[in-house]
């Protein structure tokens, strides 16, 4: 398959990694020849140098023989022209393209064919949906929701107080008194699939777990995790995830706090929310922090646009005892320092906007069996899958121990109608099952017959 990228920024260099490692034809265009040279020195692909929006460059990156077009630059306006315009001269290029600002919501919903879109991303809205959904589901790091919110793969953090520390899997039930599965283990920055009852849980590991909704609720109350819907949030940074994560809370009837320091975003930000109490002033002052009522909040995030500042602020908060913290990261490339620091949830958006995108491009290559939702967990050494069971899938019926899953590939839960069980051994599936699979190997598993050797 055929794609071009028009930006190399945050998300577009992270999908230009991620695609071009799953062996797609990339072309990459950007305005910047210094950019350009270095994504060529990493990374198998063609660059192009030049305006993505121009007709001319367009034509040099290959659009007519293109399956795919992401347009990822900074400017929406150019992302918008730069669809538009590549499908005007290749009808049947799908497009993608990263629209940030608020106000275009609407009209990009009610026109996207006129600009000739497949689809658009929001990463900064797409954060603030995970951070709203963390908010209220508090208790774990970070959970990814498959099945339509029957089945989720939650992340803990084993503590040296953890009752989960120095246990392994097979005493695992006495401890946690509910059916879970524990489906990846980040220990010192390195992904584990356990593959035995005998796997210890160790100080400072990160433990993927995933099993029934309801049983992740007996998993908090059984670990001694008290949780409690948020009644006051203060957000730190008042950019467009504030924005949008302040309308969902408010609506939500939680208080809400906005802590900015340019005064004209302040005033926009009164005026767009009128529900919301919005402060002046700097959110790595501490007085200012504490004169907020710091001590008293249920939930503090950072989302300013400097990670050295949400790292900072973070840590003063989780110091002070706020019940959760959440930060936000735009480069997370360097895990093994974020991982020593006590940061709460970690969300970053291009990770989630290029989920998204990587979703799609596999369900262009595949578009029977491919994944219904992808999510990349462990800092990105597993991948979680799900797949909706067809006419096309293959060992139907087949109990799990007569089959030889790939390498790499776990089945982790299998839903049928509203029932969601832990795959095992005598486990089978059938035609309108949900899968949920991770994967740790190399090999990219596109649709759902790739799991089985």
């Amino acid at each position: 398959m055929n794609i071009i990228i028009a930006g190399a920024g945050k998300v577009g260099s992270t999908l230009t990694r991620q695609l071009s490692a799953e062996g797609y034809d990339i072309t990459l265009v950007d305005s910047d020849d210094q950019v350009l040279s270095s994504c060529l020195e990493r990374y198998d692909v063609i660059t192009v140098h030049g305006n993505c929006a121009a007709m001319e460059v367009l034509l040099n990156a290959g659009v007519k023989d293109a399956d795919l077009l992401i347009a990822a630059t900074s400017a929406d306006e150019v992302n918008l022209l730069c669809c538009t315009t590549a499908h005007a001269l290749n009808p049947r290029l799908h497009t993608i393209a990263r629209i940030r600002n608020p106000e275009y919501s609407d009209q990009i919903y009610k026109m996207h064919d006129v600009f000739g879109l497949s689809l658009a991303i929001n990463p900064e809205n797409q954060a603030a949906m995970e951070i709203a959904r963390l908010i209220k589901y508090p208790g774990f790091l970070r959970r990814d929701v498959f099945a339509k919110g029957r089945t989720e793969i939650v992340e803990l953090r084993i503590d040296r107080s953890s009752p989960l520390c120095n246990v392994s899997l097979l005493d695992m039930a006495n401890v946690v008194r509910c059916r879970v599965l524990v489906c990846a283990v980040l220990r010192n920055g390195v992904a584990q699939v356990p593959n035995s009852g005998s796997f210890t849980l160790q100080e400072g590991d990160r433990v993927f777990v995933t099993a029934p909704t309801a049983n992740l609720t007996s998993l908090l109350k059984n670990l001694g995790i008290i949780t409690r819907k948020a009644r006051g949030v203060i957000l730190v940074g008042g950019g467009r995830i504030s924005f949008y994560l302040a309308q969902r809370l408010s609506a939500a009837g939680i208080r809400v706090q906005i802590i900015e320091r340019n005064y004209a975003r302040c005033q926009e930000l009164a005026a767009l929310l009128p529900e919301v109490s919005v402060i002046h002033g700097d959110g790595s002052e501490l007085s200012l922090l504490e004169s907020q009522g710091l001590a008293d909040a249920d939930v503090l995030v950072t989302a300013t646009g400097m990670d050295e500042m949400n790292m900072i602020v973070s840590l003063y908060g989780s110091s002070r005892g706020v019940p959760q913290v959440i930060t936000k990261m735009g480069h997370v490339e360097n895990q093994s320092i974020i991982d020593s620091l006590n940061l709460g949830s970690v969300v970053c958006p291009k990770q989630l906007c290029s989920n998204i995108i990587v979703r799609y491009v596999r369900a262009m290559q595949n578009q029977t069996g491919a994944a219904v939702s992808v999510h990349a967990i462990a800092d990105g050494q597993v991948e979680a899958m799900e797949f909706v069971v067809n006419d096309s899938t293959k060992n139907c019926g087949v109990p799990l121990k007569h089959l030889k899953p790939a390498a790499g590939v776990l089945i982790a839960t299998i839903t049928h109608g509203s029932q969601t069980q832990i795959a095992n051994g005598d486990s089978v599936f059938e035609k309108g099952d949900t899968i949920v699979v991770v994967t740790s190997g190399k090999r990219v598993i596109r649709q759902i017959n790739d799991i089985f050797v």
